[in-house]
């Protein structure tokens, strides 16, 4: 997942505004909230996580499978 660092959000705005949180979140898929300046959270659309999540009753040759398959490339780059 990359994070715009147009989605940073402080967790004192993230507290006050949340709605202003939630709309960000609408428009650009992501907010990363700071706590003291450092990343500490991240809120996503559900859709967006429900792409990146494996479903819990996978099994661990179709999660590995499929791990593989979605980062192939970089595989292929460490195999070298």
């Amino acid at each position: 997942m990359n994070i715009n660092i147009d989605n940073l959000v402080s967790i004192s705005e993230a507290n006050q505004n949340f709605s202003k949180v939630a709309r960000l979140v609408d428009e650009k898929g992501t907010a990363l909230i700071l706590k003291n300046n450092a990343p500490r959270y991240v809120l996503l659309d559900y859709a967006l996580f429900q792409q990146n999540t494996i479903a819990d009753d996978t099994d661990v040759n179709t999660a590995a499978i499929s791990i593989l398959a979605k980062h192939i490339k970089a595989f292929e780059e460490l195999a070298k």
